[in-house]
């Protein structure tokens, strides 16, 4: 009996003995990790564009002249602002200008004759009314009254045709004018403008039916910039006019423009080899970004569906598949299940699971980080999360 207790004795003091080794001369190191702590602060749900969004401008003009011609003045250059009303190009007029001369000329001569002949046709009309009278008195014959109704009629026939062929020079001259106004390019709107594919002393050609030429002016209204951008179709049930939305370009890196959904397109994009896809138009809400962002550029949107102020949150990235999060507690990490509400790509609300101050794990991407294992936080390690 004393050699089976000597024996336990001697057992027993050699597993403490391999526990304290192995507890303190054979101990693994702890697994340097950082944190953040569990805080109140805004979370939002919202949904992305699938696919880059492109700044459009709304009223956007390529110009080119109706009637071919040599261009002898361009007041604009490219950047320039104009405002609607203010002659962009003009090309040769001497033919048409001439033209309209001539039918100046022709129309005074026009009223001149109308003039002549309606002052005619008054002189019959009072002759044959004096004549009147007389020939009811019997001292004018008949014959005489009707050469001189005759003659007065004829009268007033030559000042309706004087007065038509006035109408005619008239009309005449606005053509004329007409050919000379087409012989210069005006703005239809204020804008500035974006492009010249034509210089003084080249010849401008419009644009044929069926025949596209690429146009001699690109005017843009800078206050009319737009974002478009496809949005996955399993997100088109959220999306409505009116809604909030941020706007970033990659040519503005680290800003973001505040912007609302002003349409949503009635129907899905369904080409082939691409995903399907719902148009949005984002109307930019402050004139800053209307001037900065140039048609063309490359824009993502982010549209505000849902948020809620002074939520407890954690950063998006420190929750684990499967709704858990690694505490550390002391000097150990603890795998807690947690219950999420709102969330995007930056934070996720906490409903269920830990506490304002928690200290949970952000450094994942070792696989020793793990639920059980030893872990020291380090001196770098930040305390709150972003803001």
């Amino acid at each position: 009996m004393t050699r089976v207790l000597r024996y336990l004795a001697l057992f027993g003091g050699l597993v403490l003995l391999v526990w304290g080794l192995k507890s303190t001369l054979f101990a693994a190191d702890p697994i340097p990790v950082t944190t953040v702590a569990v805080a109140k602060g805004r979370v939002e749900h919202s949904v992305t564009n699938t696919r880059a969004g492109t700044v459009r401008a709304g009223r956007r003009a390529r110009l080119s002249p109706e009637i071919g011609g040599r261009v002898v003045e361009l007041p604009f250059r490219e950047g320039d602002r104009v405002a609607q009303g203010e002659v962009l190009l003009r090309m040769a007029s001497d033919v048409p200008a001439a033209q309209l001369e001539v039918t100046q000329r022709e129309l005074t001569a026009a009223r001149a004759r109308a003039e002549e002949a309606c002052l005619a046709a008054d002189q019959a009309e009072r002759e044959l009314a004096r004549n009147q009278g007389l020939a009811e008195q019997g001292i004018v014959s008949t014959d005489v009254q009707d050469r001189l109704q005759s003659a007065a009629e004829a009268r007033r026939a030559g000042c309706a045709a004087a007065r038509g062929a006035l109408e005619a020079a008239r009309a005449a001259v606005g053509l004329a004018r007409a050919d000379v106004d087409r012989t210069r390019v005006v703005a239809p709107f204020d804008a500035v403008v974006a492009d010249l594919a034509v210089e003084v002393g080249e010849w401008a050609t419009p644009s044929p039916a069926a025949m596209p030429v690429p146009p001699v002016i690109d005017l843009i209204d800078p206050s009319s910039i737009y974002v478009s951008a496809p949005m996955d179709e399993v997100d088109s049930a959220l999306l409505e006019v009116g809604q909030e939305v941020r706007v970033t370009a990659d040519s503005y890196p680290g800003e973001t423009f505040r912007g609302e959904i002003r349409r949503v397109a009635p129907y899905v994009l369904d080409l082939e080899q691409q995903n399907r896809t719902v148009e949005v138009e984002v109307e930019l809400l402050d004139e800053g970004p209307k001037r900065q962002l140039l048609p063309g550029t490359s824009a993502d949107i982010e549209v505000l569906l849902e948020w809620r102020e002074n939520a407890l949150r954690l950063p998006t990235s420190v929750v684990i598949e499967g709704r858990r999060v690694l505490l550390l507690e002391e000097d150990r990490l603890v795998s807690r299940p947690v219950v999420t509400g709102l969330k995007n790509w930056d934070f996720t609300e906490i409903v269920e699971g830990v506490q304002e101050g928690d200290r949970v794990v952000d450094s994942l991407d070792r696989p020793e980080v793990e639920d059980g294992a030893l872990a020291v936080e380090e001196a770098n390690s930040e305390a709150t999360p972003a803001p």
